[in-house]
């Protein structure tokens, strides 16, 4: 061993030690881990942000060193079956349709497997696998995010392990660009670069999106590369990039009201205008009379029908039922209600705020999603990314303790049907509420 190598060891000895904890703890999450084994789940989960916590605050100008360990963490799933979700048996079932030239948006699963002529390898494992709930379902994923599943399908072949591990592919390319874009941006902003790790080191991220396959991560990349471009005034390649962002989830929808204010009137009509046509550009291979029916059909599903993980519904819920109200017609009551309030909330922010600064501009980002998310019926665990995201660029650090007790909704896995402990998310979310009144106290004491 070389004395420098020797040297670099004694330096980072305890470091080094965290890192390899790291590494044993995310192969035993990904090959020895059943998601009905809650207590082990939450183990760790716990160990991992504590060992998070600590490379960031030890190493935290060593950008090497954990960029390193990051992308090692996320290598450590490659080969795995995603073991908290099975939404990935729906991605290779579209990526085999679109492969195929077939539109994904026009027929079901339940109806597809019945053809005789079925294009789509290993059709009855995929279908038995995405479960009921999707398989009767048309698909909700907008078109670039439907591209790349065609791409990890494509590559995958007849394999689902291949195209599971094209999938992983992806999603580590697009983490490494959100790394690269992130720590730019950070710069651009005054503010410490070190802070992308909290991201690319956060344990809710690497096992949702490498080892879960969520799209969060590529739509994140196209999100932070927009902004960005942004933050250099190359505002209308910032429009083809967001507008690659919301193909692939629709989420930064809920923004683009903002930009009224970050431009003046002319600027920004010309900014929606390059969104709608790139936008516009990529629905149009998939368009048909019957796919804007089908899709926005689906999507409206999200507001009416489903609920997991949520905040302030569950409460009404449970005080709505001491008053002998139907669970199943409360959630279509208030699902017409969120898209009124999240409206109302965007809004507000659009004019009442000086959007003009890009730090502000990132603030009222921060601010609508959470509020969104708190009204929501349903807050997948892997939803809470975006916000981690947006808080790196702001003063605000509660998005990153919601990362860390979200992981206490993972209980519903436990149980074949499901059922969530109300006790559990309590907790995550009051301990939210809490922090997150205690940071904007703080916040009004200094100014």
């Amino acid at each position: 061993m070389s004395n420098s190598l020797t040297t670099y060891v004694k330096l980072h000895k305890v470091s080094l030690v965290l890192a390899f904890l790291s590494i044993v703890f995310y192969y035993t999450f990904a090959y020895h881990l059943e998601r009905t084994d809650f207590v082990k789940l939450v183990t760790l989960f716990a160990a991992l942000f504590f060992l998070c916590y600590k490379l960031v605050q030890f190493e935290k100008w060593n950008f090497r060193f954990l960029l390193g360990i990051g992308i090692l963490s996320r290598l450590v799933f490659l080969v795995a079956e995603p073991n908290l979700s099975q939404d990935f048996y729906r991605f290779i079932w579209d990526g085999q349709l679109v492969r195929n030239l077939q539109n994904p948006y026009l027929n079901v699963p339940d109806t597809l497997i019945t053809q005789s002529n079925l294009v789509i390898a290993n059709a009855q494992q995929l279908y038995e696998g995405m479960g009921s709930l999707s398989a009767r379902h048309f698909s909700n994923y907008p078109p670039l995010n439907q591209l790349f599943f065609a791409i990890a399908a494509f590559f995958g072949g007849k394999s689902i392990l291949g195209s599971i591990i094209a999938l992983r592919g992806i999603s580590i390319l697009a983490d490494i660009g959100i790394f690269y874009f992130g720590r730019k941006l950070l710069k651009n902003l005054n503010r410490s670069p070190h802070l992308i790790f909290w991201y690319f080191l956060n344990p809710l991220v690497i096992v949702e999106l490498t080892g879960n396959l969520h799209f969060e991560g590529v739509m994140l990349f196209f999100f932070v590369w927009a902004l960005y471009l942004l933050s250099l005034n190359k505002w209308q390649w910032a429009g083809v990039v967001l507008a690659c962002s919301i193909s692939v989830k629709l989420v930064p929808l809920l923004f683009l009201p903002l930009f009224l204010k970050h431009f003046n009137f002319k600027k920004s009509i010309l900014f929606y205008l390059i969104i709608g046509a790139t936008s516009l550009l990529l629905f149009v291979p998939f368009y048909s009379p019957e796919f804007i029916h089908n899709y926005s059909k689906t999507i409206g599903l999200w507001f009416s029908n489903f609920e997991f993980n949520a905040g302030l519904y569950n409460g009404i819920k449970q005080i709505a039922i001491q008053f002998d109200a139907k669970p199943w017609e409360l959630i279509k009551t208030y699902g017409k209600l969120t898209p009124l309030i999240t409206i109302a909330t965007v809004l507000l922010f659009t004019f009442l705020r000086k959007n003009q600064d890009l730090k502000v501009l990132l603030s009222s980002m921060l601010w609508i999603l959470t509020i969104y998310y708190f009204i929501s019926p349903t807050v997948h665990p892997w939803y809470v990314i975006f916000l981690v995201t947006l808080t790196l660029f702001t003063t605000y650090r509660y998005a990153l303790l919601w990362s860390a007790v979200i992981v206490l909704s993972y209980f519903a896995y436990a149980h074949a049907d499901f059922k969530e402990h109300m006790g559990l998310v309590a907790i995550e979310y009051i301990s939210v509420y809490a922090y997150l009144i205690y940071e904007i106290i703080m916040h009004r004491n200094k100014k």
